[in-house]
């Protein structure tokens, strides 16, 4: 019986037991039987409505902070739409363009880096209470950058001549829209500047912020044009593609943006030096390579992805001819082409090899981390983007 006793009472939410249910107190095995039985019954209520509960408000706290993050873009448009910029010699005219390019180009997609932002900060935050402001900045600086990927698309799509982004016609490609996309492109993250400023110029860590998203800005800038420039040279010659120029591009172009920033954004709101957090920085550069990995093979627009590299790599002479004959353009028998010979050199089984290593690698990093925050964050990064699907 004492094993049974104990068995429940390990089981018993703390308070429960304090409210004259001792078990210890009970006189007799039979008494403790009988009230041990109803015991158990009203445990298990307990604890099916407890767990109800605690799911409902796990599932539906992700879905509340989501729609508490999709009405903050509401607020900052209509602040950018209502700023002083607009009260020169501007017309109703140009603020219903902003609108229109706004919400066509910036609220799309699945919003998880902007999401990052405030999940990140969360978990930063965890055993100590979030009031609205705090979550309203971290908001701020989650929409701060889906307008900077907003930006980076709108420009990426014109110079690679791309005909959609996120199911719908590119911006660019709109009959009223066409090349004046490269000025909504810098407005966007002209944007950007003017958002923090207004929200963060009276914050101890206003200087740190901006110099992150000054050299984000740059980083990424960098990573197009090595990604232009990569282009341009593979054209002339496809054996010039290798390994470390594809991770560089990928590094410069994705990584930092993609996961360093929505991160080092949530330390900065926490009031978190970024030079302690280098190694951090680490692990999520080298995710945000591992998630490019995943994305696309790029064969009609010449670029350097890492299936090609693997390629230049494995071919044998007919398989290279075949290569150079085809790679880059867009009739679909050259796509085919391509795609059949990464069939032959079995470049799925290497990519999931290489997925495999990469994964226990970063597994293992992140249990090494003591911080239970930052391992939690790497987490939810991981999850996001191993074995991704479109």
């Amino acid at each position: 019986m004492g094993a049974l006793a104990a068995s429940i009472a390990s089981r018993v939410p703390s308070g429960l037991l304090s409210a004259g249910l001792s078990l210890a107190a009970l006189a007799s095995p039979g008494e403790i039987i009988r009230r041990a039985s109803r015991l158990e019954d009203k445990l298990k209520e307990l604890l099916r409505v407890h767990g109800d509960r605690a799911g409902a408000e796990q599932g539906g706290g992700g879905q509340q902070n989501k729609e508490r993050f999709l009405r903050a873009y509401e607020r900052l448009k209509t602040e950018l739409l209502n700023d002083r910029a607009f009260d020169f010699d501007f017309t109703e005219e140009t603020r219903q363009w902003v609108a229109k390019m706004l919400d066509y180009n910036v609220p799309g997609g699945k919003l998880n880096r902007g999401l990052s932002v405030i999940d990140s900060y969360m978990l930063l935050r965890e055993g100590t209470e979030v009031d609205d402001e705090d979550f309203y900045l971290a908001c701020v600086l989650g929409w701060c950058v889906e307008w900077l990927q907003a930006s980076a698309l709108v420009l990426d799509d014109i110079t690679d001549n791309a005909y959609t982004r996120r199911d719908n016609l590119c911006w660019y490609k709109l009959p009223t829209v066409g090349l004046s996309a490269i000025n909504d492109g810098v407005l966007l993250k002209c944007h950007v500047q003017a958002i923090i400023k207004r929200y963060f110029k009276d914050k101890l860590y206003f200087l740190d912020l901006l110099e992150l998203w000054n050299e984000i800005g740059l980083q990424t800038a960098m990573g197009q044009m090595l990604d232009l420039i990569t282009t341009h040279t593979g054209a002339k010659d496809l054996a010039r593609y290798r390994i470390q120029g594809y991770r560089r591009i990928v590094k410069y172009k994705t990584s930092y943006y993609s996961f360093y920033l929505p991160v080092a954004c949530a330390l900065l709101l926490n009031d978190a030096k970024l030079s302690d957090y280098i190694e951090l920085k680490n692990v999520l550069i080298e995710m945000g390579v591992y998630f490019q990995i995943q994305v696309g093979t790029d064969i009609e627009d010449y670029k350097c992805s890492w299936l090609i590299v693997q390629a230049m790599e494995l071919a044998n002479e007919n398989e290279m001819k075949i290569l150079y004959e085809n790679y880059g353009k867009s009739d679909p028998q050259c796509v085919a082409a391509v795609k059949n010979v990464y069939k032959e050199l079995d470049l799925q089984d290497i990519f999931l090899e290489y997925e495999s290593r990469v994964y226990k690698h970063l597994v293992s990093t992140i249990d090494a981390e003591a911080d239970r925050a930052i391992r939690e964050i790497l987490k939810i990064f991981l999850k996001k983007i191993y074995r991704r699907k479109k």
